[in-house]
């Protein structure tokens, strides 16, 4: 049975369905061996979008919509702790998992559960102990030689089964090139759903329902996005929205080894070669001090003295996307909701408006130095210190003053 069928015994030819169709789908065919020579509305399926128009249109009932079928909402009592995914490479932790596990170990604490780590690779058992210093009670390992390389499959498929022999309620995962390439394929495997990108975290006590805000519509506005029929909850974070778990000495904890059946997976790929980049790429996620142009500095000339400060303060260099779009400056730079966020001790901002796109990737900066003509802009608003003027006098005095 299609998603959407013409009962014939009910339909009566009148045609009022086929101009009421936006994809010109539907065409009446003769009947001759009705009693009545009555017309027979059909659907071409090939064009059909399912918008329902048809339907409502038909006043003799003769269409009917296939309902899709709702999956049963899980017990969610099965479903308890917090879990954050130690996503790792060639043995270094990436720094969002220390970030994720003092977001994770607040979460875990109004829910009154323990907070888990997931750790994933060939030769890593030693690094639980970092784990666990960072606030994690317990440490999940799979450790096997197949999984020293990352690679989309083998991986899924031992976070799937942990997750569906465990059971935890929240799954965290970075915002990484490697988050964003398994979590999906994880959510998919598992019936649940996932929100990405998120900047901020929280729960509803009553429902135990994990609040997950991102930025929607462009950065227009921020969506707080919920699952509350299914678990786990999975979310993806931005790397430098929370600040990092602080080490423990002597932090107690448990690990976990956990055996995966190999000899199961069918790995579509194969791994032929890691190659470093050992290009200068500039790495604003680390970067304590960023000096950032904008569309004030009027084109890729007005960089040099962006470039000159930041290297003077020994601090990386970024851009806002005005100044990416406009080939001013490569999209490596780019800082914002569609580029890097950033969270340095001292964020410098020249000629940047601050509109909510860019605010979304730097806000999180302890301190922020604005520098523009217009006093009234969101950035100059935003920063700890506004210095209103030329960018182009401003800064110079700035080097002038730090040479001497």
């Amino acid at each position: 049975m299609s998603k959407i069928n013409v009962l014939n015994e009910k339909c009566l030819g009148c045609g009022q369905c086929a101009p009421s169709c936006p994809f010109g789908a539907i065409s009446m065919i003769e009947r001759p061996e009705h009693p009545k020579k009555l017309k027979l509305a059909v659907i071409d399926l090939n064009k059909c979008s399912y918008c329902n128009s048809c339907v409502e249109t038909c006043k003799f009932k003769a269409i009917e919509m296939q309902k899709d079928e709702v999956k049963a909402a899980v017990n969610k009592d099965d479903y308890r702790g917090v879990w954050v995914y130690a996503e790792q490479r060639h043995s270094e932790i990436s720094k969002v998992v220390f970030e994720l596990l003092n977001e994770g170990k607040k979460l875990a604490q109004k829910l009154n559960v323990p907070l888990s780590a997931v750790l994933i690779g060939n030769s890593i058992k030693d690094k639980a102990a970092d784990l666990i210093a960072r606030g994690a009670d317990k440490v999940y390992v799979c450790d096997n030689p197949i999984l020293a390389e990352f690679q989309d499959e083998p991986y899924s498929a031992v976070l799937t089964k942990l997750i569906e022999q465990e059971k935890p309620e929240i799954v965290l995962m970075g915002a990484t090139n490697i988050g964003r390439s398994f979590a999906s394929r994880v959510a998919a495997r598992i019936g649940t759903g996932l929100t990405a990108d998120c900047t901020a975290l929280d729960i509803d006590a009553e429902t135990r329902n994990l609040q997950q805000t991102r930025p929607a519509f462009g950065g227009n506005i921020m969506a707080t996005i919920l699952t509350p029929r299914h678990r786990p909850q999975m979310a993806t974070v931005r790397h430098k929205v929370f600040k990092e778990a602080q080490a423990t000495e002597g932090a107690k904890g448990q690990t976990v080894d956990f055996a995966f059946d190999f000899s199961i997976l069918k790995n579509r790929t194969k791994f032929l070669e890691f190659i470093k980049d050992e290009g200068s790429t500039v790495n604003l996620s680390d970067a304590d001090i960023i000096v950032t142009g904008g569309r004030g500095v009027g084109g890729p000339e007005g960089f040099k003295v962006i470039k000159e400060l930041a290297d003077l303060l020994g601090g990386a260099v970024g851009a806002s996307r005005a100044a990416v779009d406009s080939d001013w400056i490569p999209y490596s730079h780019q800082v914002g909701q569609t580029g890097r966020t950033v969270a340095p001790k001292v964020y410098i901002a020249c000629g940047v408006s601050g509109q909510i796109q860019h605010l979304v990737g730097m806000s999180s900066s302890e301190i922020i130095v604005a520098i523009n003509k217009d006093a009234s802009c969101p950035m100059m608003q935003t920063a700890t210190f506004a210095l209103e003027g030329d960018l182009f006098e401003i800064i110079p005095a700035i080097i002038k003053t730090i040479k001497s």
